[in-house]
C-alpha cells in the first residue's frame, strides 16, 4: 500500500433514492424507501473511495466485513450523503466508520473493513472454486 493514508481521511458519495434502490425481495417492493442493501453498497463504495488512491499496481482490495445500523427511512428522490472516515489502518486492513444522512438527518451508520491483497488473489480463489465445481 502506498504511503499517506491516515486516520481521519474521508471520502463522500452522494446518491439519489430511485426506485431501483427500494427495499425489495425478488421483484416485490416491500417498502418504497432506500433499502438496507443499497445503504450497504453505498457505504462500501464510499469506503473503497478512501482507499483507492493508496492501492499499488500489484495490489487489490476486497470488502471483508460490514456492520450497519439502518436508523431511518429515506423516500424516493431524497438525496443521501454517505461519508467514510478512516478509523484504523494496519498492514493489510483498513476500517472505516461510515455515516449516511439525508436532508432530514442521520439514516444509517456502521463500519466497513477492507483488506489489501496481492493482485490476482481473488481471481485465483475464484478459478480454484470453478475447477472444484467441474470435477
Amino acid at each position: 500500500m502506498k504511503e499517506g493514508l491516515q486516520i481521519g481521511d474521508t471520502a463522500i458519495i452522494r446518491v439519489e433514492v430511485t426506485e431501483d434502490k427500494f427495499a425489495r425481495f425478488g421483484e416485490e417492493v416491500v417498502h418504497p424507501t432506500y433499502s438496507t442493501a443499497s445503504m450497504v453498497y453505498d457505504m462500501e463504495w464510499a469506503s473503497r473511495k478512501v482507499l483507492l488512491p493508496f492501492i499499488e499496481e500489484n495490489e487489490e482490495s476486497a470488502g471483508a466485513a460490514v456492520q450497519v445500523k439502518h436508523i431511518a427511512p429515506s423516500a424516493l428522490r431524497t438525496f443521501i450523503e454517505v461519508k467514510a472516515i478512516v478509523k484504523s489502518i494496519t498492514n493489510r486492513k483498513i476500517v472505516t466508520e461510515v455515516v449516511a444522512k439525508n436532508e432530514y438527518g442521520l439514516i444509517g451508520k456502521g463500519e466497513v473493513e477492507q483488506v489489501i491483497l496481492p493482485k490476482g488473489t481473488m481471481r485465483e480463489k475464484l478459478d480454484r472454486q470453478i475447477q472444484m465445481e467441474s470435477k
